[in-house]
């Protein structure tokens, strides 16, 4: 079966805000995968990058992902860089995937340069922006539909997003 929606993008761009709105509305649960990854390896993502690595930390993401995407039915948000597996790419076929897009200038808002984000933790903004370059054609190969969140409150994201799910 699956989720119910499986939300992407970069961070900043709302994905667990928006997520936590839609599953209430929708009556569901909501799961992020970045807080599976955390919960199954006892500390946090910043420690994982630091201690382990960035490609110790993408394969527990990708087996978070895969673990999520088989046994879970509520809203679902990937952490930003989970759509760089192409693996995580593929197992997303089928499934109704939701792109939050955002601009530089809301993410870096949103985000607060840096706090807890390790791939933030030098010149933050041209990160952030690289990233976003990076990431978004993959965003878009797997998304179903895609969703402006700039400027807007999270509601009115999530209602939208309920709207695309009953059509």
């Amino acid at each position: 079966m699956g989720p119910a929606c499986v939300l992407v993008g970069v961070m900043g761009a709302g994905k667990t805000t928006v997520g936590e709105l839609l599953a209430a509305e929708l009556g569901v649960e909501f799961r992020d995968t970045d807080v599976d990854i955390e919960t199954a390896a006892g500390r946090p993502i910043s420690d994982i990058f630091v201690q382990d690595g960035e490609a110790h930390f993408r394969d527990l993401e990708r087996a978070a992902v895969a673990a999520a995407l088989s046994s879970f039915d509520g809203v679902l948000a990937l952490g930003g860089g989970a759509v760089l597996a192409e693996e995580t790419r593929a197992a997303l076929a089928g499934h109704t995937v939701v792109f939050l897009s955002v601009e530089l200038a809301d993410a870096v808002k949103r985000v607060g340069l840096g706090t807890g984000r390790p791939l933030l933790a030098i010149n933050p903004r041209a990160t952030l922006k690289h990233l976003m370059d990076q990431r978004r054609p993959l965003y878009l190969e797997v998304a179903t539909h895609t969703v402006a969140t700039d400027g807007r409150p999270a509601e009115d994201v999530a209602a939208e997003i309920r709207t695309l799910l009953k059509g």
